[in-house]
């Protein structure tokens, strides 16, 4: 099995491509979605999320609060990823072990780089958008006002660091029939 991961920086069209691999029917991993599942239904996770947030966060603790303050204090993302990241880590090798009789095996994971996750993957795969584009997207997409969507494309590392990094670099500027081709071209 290829262990590959696709990567790329918020609003890069990593969902997209996912949404295109699940269509050919390859397996496909999703560590956003698999955060927001072991933040909420981890209890020793979410015990350490109450214990560590509580005092930034008054009334219940919820992902919108939580992404608030984290994207606002670099030192409490980091925090928030040092509880998270070591349990999508064991998910996704359950999912290869799951998976180990495909010939491909996809995880969709934006911050592969950020969360030292390299080792994982035979390869990997970076979504490139451009920044004005990504910022657009932000915006229409979560109705972000324009300074959150900035402090959140700015929360992760550059995407020119990271095409150093990747194996296969998929530009996302175009439509999505252009990036369909492209996927299928891979694939």
């Amino acid at each position: 099995m290829r262990k590959i991961a696709i990567t790329g920086n918020i609003a890069s069209g990593k969902s997209t491509v996912g949404n295109i691999l699940k269509q050919k029917g390859y397996p496909v991993f999703d560590t956003d979605l698999a955060a927001h599942k072991i933040m909420e239904k981890v209890p020793r996770i979410r015990a350490e999320i109450e214990k560590t947030f509580r005092s930034h966060i008054s009334g219940k603790i919820t992902r919108q609060k939580l992404a608030e303050i984290v994207f606002e204090d670099e030192k409490l993302l980091k925090k928030l990823n040092s509880i998270v990241h070591p349990e999508i880590r064991k998910e996704i090798l359950i999912f290869f072990k799951q998976n180990n009789e495909k010939k491909y095996a996809f995880v969709l994971i934006p911050l592969l780089f950020e969360a030292k996750m390299e080792d994982l993957f035979d390869e990997i795969i970076l979504v490139y958008t451009d920044d004005a584009i990504r910022l657009e997207r932000l915006i229409k997409r979560n109705n972000y006002t324009i300074e959150y969507a900035q402090k959140r494309i700015l929360s992760q590392n550059s995407q020119d660091e990271k095409v150093q990094k990747a194996d296969i670099v998929i530009k996302n500027n175009d439509t999505p029939e252009k990036l369909f081709e492209h996927v299928n071209s891979l694939f």
